[in-house]
């Protein structure tokens, strides 16, 4: 072998090894966080915890639902996923003290919260909707991801700082027809953002926001079932498939990352290039 082919070689091992040490350092660059992420045992939320969990966080997930939880858990274990879950409805204050209490005890503290939770209990002409779906709407999308907040700040500050994402939607952007309230709150989620980032700042604790477009969950099914709006949709995207989960989720967990640690108060549209806004 000349010498120039040995350079070569070496240049050649030396760039693969930076390479596979990037990628390595980027897949454990969350070990030893500990994460909340709400309504997380399907949909994004799974996806969020998948993400974070694939870069060494103890992710603490939560459904309502005993059977959903146990499912999720099962699941990421047996990916090599560090979890934790427990039953959860964001909507009740026992519950929300419960999440993080029992984060607290059995994990060690709390680095990262993923508001994800969200209930759309109404379709059709905003003026008919009741002063009932909004209280539910508002108490569960907005109210909570503001109460949560209010309970991990604590335990964040102790450890010096964290990351909190708020999981709003394209519609926070531009209201979806049949979808008014639900719409409304998660354009306030794009404010509670804002609101929150300067505030937190101080301690070191980062605000950010994400709002995907159709991605493929069982919660957004309705909308991407239906042929007629998803022709509409596609001719408004840049990328023309739907979204999948997984693409929310790694978004997310770069949020939660020190790779965005000159992020906050921001909100990242995942929508397949969809014009919102500009």
């Amino acid at each position: 072998m000349s010498c120039r082919a040995m350079l070569k070689c070496v240049a050649r091992s030396l760039l693969m090894n930076y390479a596979t040490g990037r990628r390595m350092m980027s897949q454990g660059n969350l070990a030893g966080k500990i994460a909340i992420v709400t309504a997380s045992t399907d949909g994004i939320g799974l996806a969020a915890a998948r993400a974070l969990g694939q870069r060494g966080a103890h992710v603490v997930v939560s459904s309502r639902r005993k059977e959903n939880v146990d499912k999720a858990v099962s699941l990421l274990q047996a990916e090599n996923i560090q979890v934790t879950g427990t039953t959860c409805n964001v909507g009740k204050r026992e519950d929300r003290e419960r999440l993080v209490n029992m984060t607290v005890e059995h994990c060690g503290g709390v680095d990262i919260l993923v508001s994800n939770a969200a209930v759309n209990p109404f379709f059709g002409n905003i003026m008919e909707s009741t002063e009932e779906v909004w209280d539910k709407i508002l108490d569960v999308n907005v109210k909570s991801a503001f109460l949560l907040t209010k309970l991990v700040v604590p335990q964040m500050e102790k450890k010096g700082g964290g990351s909190i994402v708020f999981i709003s939607s394209v519609a926070g952007y531009q209201p979806m027809q049949g979808l008014g309230p639900y719409s409304v709150s998660k354009t306030a989620l794009l404010g509670l953002t804002r609101a929150l980032a300067p505030e937190l700042g101080h301690s070191n604790i980062r605000v950010n926001c994400v709002a995907p477009g159709i991605i493929k969950t069982r919660f957004s099914s309705a909308l991407w079932e239906n042929e007629g709006i998803m022709e509409e949709f596609n001719r408004q995207m840049a990328i023309k498939r739907i979204g999948q989960p997984d693409e929310v989720g790694r978004v997310i967990a770069f949020l939660c990352s020190d790779d965005a640690s000159y992020l906050t108060g921001e909100t990242i549209t995942v929508t397949g290039g969809m014009g919102t806004r500009l």
